[in-house]
């Protein structure tokens, strides 16, 4: 079966099935159709869904050239948010070779249209109205007109009605629920997505110093096979594995997206370090200053997950969980005493696995200028790490069950809670994140607010958090209002949980995007 095949559903009616094409498959037909100097023009996008804006604009296009090749941005490169694209490639497809005016349609490989314009060489690549009229901050269009002027052709814009698709998907079509969609047009009246936007370009200079353990997150991909014949125990035969730069690691990665100066410090094991893949992992831009702890090996969780479902089956650790080595906890002082005050954030996010010492928290916080800190229960110490570790901290975030193990109270009122660990660390900020049900947050000035979950498919829940805490820190720092700055957390969230693992970090072009969508 070929490419352009399997972009074809079996119902797809001839006439469309004809139009429809492989890239590969395109770019070795348009050669001789172009014979006689027949001009072949190009639009590209989402087209999602397709509606009256973009036939007019197709229909323009057409009167440019000859022959009207539409190339579809694939589904795995559509950020624009829960739930989308609402159509499939194919069916956008299969929508845009109905049409009269349009004579090829093809589902692009690339995240963006440079690639697309060079296999097919149009003579005029053509776009919407609104892209003369709006800041591009996707930064495509100078590389697509470059591409286009390297082939030998030009670029347009064609002049009629223009629609927002993402309006009318959430006027029309919503895919959040609708308390969630009537908070997102508060927030757009409140705000605006400028104002959102352009906190997040504010945080761009920031000196970001990130501390705690570096964690490998390891996934064993198994099929289950049944019960043990001898042992109620479950037997799963290995599939496959995959490996993430977790804990610190991950969080220099995210803030490293954001901002241009990113240090981290962090302890790996002396045995068994890993420091050759956790530096091919690492953002170039990120500083590493490692320190190695004596008797550890580098601290690796693997996960064994039943692969179809993926369902979690169990955890284990490689950890060192004794007390430090005196020698290595000094080194640890002696490499925070004195340079923390060159920083205009101090993120620490301490997973309780014993680098983060009393006497580092101590240098932590009397000499951090800004500190924020999140503490994290897990399976190696529920119950013994807490936030009341911490004399002080600017910025607090954790887990609403963190909290409440703080606060020994199950059931009590989270907004007293948040309040009182304000009060007692000092903090100017305090957020409570939630889950599915969103965040809450307290600051001093602000009062409370509560930002829904703006997650569509949950594909992972590990590391949602790291990517809250990683971009709200700076944006706090930075004296963000706290509504804006916990609404773009529960965006990185909301990223964050649609994929593996650590596969991918929060990235500021699809953060961006991601922003415009909802608010519009």
């Amino acid at each position: 079966m070929s490419a352009a095949e399997n972009l074809v559903r079996h119902d797809t009616p001839a006439r469309c099935r004809r139009k429809i094409k492989d890239l590969k498959e395109l770019a070795q037909l348009l050669p001789a159709l172009r014979a006689g100097g027949r001009k072949v023009v190009m639009c590209h996008g989402v087209f999602d869904p397709l509606h009256i804006g973009h036939i007019r604009h197709f229909e323009q296009a057409r009167k440019l050239g000859h022959l009207l090749v539409v190339t579809v941005t694939p589904d795995r490169f559509v950020n624009k948010g829960p739930h989308r694209p609402v159509f499939t490639e194919q069916l956008r497809a299969e929508a845009i070779a109905a049409l009269e005016c349009v004579d090829f349609v093809a589902v692009n490989q690339w995240p963006m249209a440079i690639e697309c314009i060079q296999v097919l060489k149009p003579d005029v690549f053509v776009k919407g109205s609104e892209f003369q009229q709006k800041t591009d901050r996707t930064g495509a269009i100078p590389l697509e007109e470059q591409a286009v002027r390297a082939v030998g052709g030009r670029i347009a814009y064609t002049e009629d009605i223009t629609f927002s698709a993402s309006n009318l998907v959430n006027r029309h079509l919503p895919v959040l629920p609708k308390e969630v969609s009537e908070y997102l047009a508060g927030f757009a009246s409140r705000w605006g997505t400028d104002r959102a936007l352009a906190c997040l370009e504010a945080i761009k200079p920031l000196k970001v110093l990130v501390v705690g353990e570096a964690i490998i997150d390891e996934y064993c991909y198994c099929e289950a096979i049944g019960k043990s014949s001898k042992e109620p125990t479950l037997a799963v035969k290995y599939l496959s594995t995959e490996k993430f730069a977790g804990g610190t690691l991950a969080v220099a990665n995210h803030v490293a997206g954001f901002c241009d100066h990113v240090a981290l410090l962090n302890h790996l094991g002396e045995q068994s370090p890993q420091e050759e893949f956790i530096r091919g992992k690492l953002n170039p831009k990120v500083e590493r200053r490692f320190l190695y702890r004596k008797n550890a090996p580098t601290i690796v969780k693997r996960r064994f997950i039943e692969g179809y479902f993926f369902h979690k089956l169990f955890e284990v650790y490689e950890i060192n969980d004794a007390p430090m080595d005196p020698a290595d906890n000094e080194a640890l002082c002696a490499a925070l005493r004195g340079q923390l005050d060159g920083f205009d954030a101090v993120v620490v996010f301490d997973f309780g696995h014993g680098m983060l010492t009393p006497e580092a928290i101590d240098v932590l916080a009397r000499e951090a200028r800004f500190l924020a800190v999140n503490t994290q229960s897990n399976a190696g110490n529920l119950g013994y790490h807490t936030i009341s570790k911490y004399p002080r901290a600017d910025y607090v975030c954790i887990a609403e069950n963190e909290m409440r193990l703080d606060a020994r109270d199950r059931r009590g009122d989270l907004r007293g809670m948040a309040r009182d660990m304000a009060g007692r660390l000092g903090a100017g900020h305090v957020v409570v994140t939630r889950g599915k049900v969103g965040c809450l947050g307290f600051a001093a000035q602000d009062g409370f607010v509560e930002v829904p979950a703006l997650a569509g498919q949950v594909v992972d829940r590990v590391g949602a958090g790291d990517a809250f805490l990683s971009i709200t820190a700076p944006l706090i720092a930075a004296g963000t209002p706290l509504e804006v700055a916990c609404f773009i957390g529960n965006v990185a969230g909301a990223q964050a949980v649609a994929t593996v693992g650590h596969r991918s970090s929060v990235e500021k072009g699809v953060l961006t995007r991601h922003i415009e969508h909802l608010l519009k």
